[in-house]
């Protein structure tokens, strides 16, 4: 059942790519650059990486608790990935929609197909890398993955680029400014939706004679 609704004024993106597209790094970017954005933060059971921090990066958590929470139905979306659990608190989601805030979920195809049933007014946006020869160099350059790791993230990289077609929006991450400003314009764009513009200011459109339908 959706919980999406028209007085909402807040625009949910979902950012869905294969390991080592540069998704985190564009995100970031983005975040940098519009303080009027903000970053969900997920629940996971992998180990942090260097340089992480909980409850900002993730919310690293053990499986017993994940499940649990899972079990009580309060994620908006969970999924098994790369042998990890990662979810996203449905009740914070709504929440900061409500109040106005924008906000960026990093999350998997299959997470992204999750959200949509709760939250059809999302906006998908899917990154692509330029080729799969970059994408095996960007894992490698990352170094904070083993070989084995690696291996299974480049052969689960096609089919998780299949499913771009599923998302409103792809941008292909060759140059890393190119792909801000192509990210930044599709932040502007949504922003200017009737629905949000509406629920912003409802008093203007009613002093122009405009109704919701």
């Amino acid at each position: 059942m959706s919980v999406s609704k028209l007085n909402q004024p807040g625009t949910l993106f979902v950012v869905a790519a294969p390991s080592g597209a540069g998704k985190s790094t564009l995100n970031n970017a983005l975040l940098a650059s519009d303080a009027n954005i903000q970053l969900s933060v997920s629940y996971t059971t992998r180990a942090p990486r260097v340089g992480e921090v909980d409850g900002t990066s993730y919310h690293f958590t053990t499986v017993d608790d994940f499940l649990a929470k899972q079990h009580n139905d309060e994620f908006i979306e969970s999924a098994e990935v790369h042998g990890n659990y990662y979810g996203t608190s449905k009740s914070w989601i709504t929440d900061a929609l409500n109040s106005g805030r924008d906000i960026l979920l990093e999350i998997d195809w299959q997470g992204a197909q999750q959200v949509r049933t709760h939250f059809p007014n999302m906006v998908g946006i899917f990154i692509l890398p330029p080729s799969l020869t970059a994408l095996k160099e960007r894992l490698y350059a990352r170094g904070t993955d083993s070989e084995e790791v690696i291996t299974r993230r480049l052969l689960a990289a096609g089919g998780e680029m299949a499913h771009a077609p599923e998302f409103e929006y792809v941008i292909i991450n060759e140059n890393l400014d190119s792909a801000l400003a192509n990210l930044q314009h599709i932040v502007a764009a949504a922003r200017l939706r009737f629905n949000q513009q509406f629920s912003r200011q409802p008093h203007l459109f009613y002093d122009l004679g405009i109704h919701a339908k």
